[in-house]
């Protein structure tokens, strides 16, 4: 991911830690398919150099870190499009708005919504749950898909991680 960044763009390469600072740290993929984990931890990516504590870059500004994300977010799409998986795409889709909504009204529930589409990407699983959350700001059937898809240890790991690179 930071070398297709660097080679995409300097500016990108500008905005990578160096190496000795970043955090190798998978934290949503280990809960879905191999398939997918590049593409799903390049969108993750994008998702905390907006609303987190990125592992890889460190932008100097506002613009360029939401010129960043934008740009990991619309690579990892891309990475499973690739896969001709459109049901993927649509759960990506469907993850990236919600959790705009999310952090926009400022509620609990994206790192739910991040393990259960990792767990359950591209099933047609998780309608039913995301709409708990877009419209009662209810996680836990998320929660619920998460941990029965991908079991506790593993949902509990990568909530940890995600919690460590969130900012309120």
């Amino acid at each position: 991911m930071a070398g297709d960044a660097a080679a995409e763009s300097t500016l990108w390469g500008d905005c990578l830690r160096p190496e000795s600072e970043r955090d190798l740290c998978l934290v949503f993929s280990p809960l879905g398919e191999e398939r997918y984990a590049l593409g799903l931890e390049t969108i993750y990516e994008g998702y905390l150099v907006h609303y987190g504590r990125s592992r890889l870059f460190a932008a100097p500004d506002d613009d360029t870190a939401l010129l960043l994300g934008d740009y990991l977010y619309a690579h990892g799409v891309a990475r499973i499009s690739a896969l001709h998986d459109v049901a993927a795409v649509a759960d990506l889709a469907e993850l990236i708005s919600l959790c705009s909504q999310v952090r926009a009204e400022e509620t609990d529930g994206d790192g739910p919504l991040w393990a259960a589409t990792a767990a359950l990407l591209g099933r047609g699983a998780l309608d039913d749950a995301r709409t708990a959350l877009r419209l009662h700001h209810d996680p836990q059937p998320l929660d619920a898909a998460a941990r029965s898809a991908a079991g506790d240890g593993a949902v509990d790991a990568a909530l940890a991680a995600h919690e460590a690179r969130r900012v309120s």
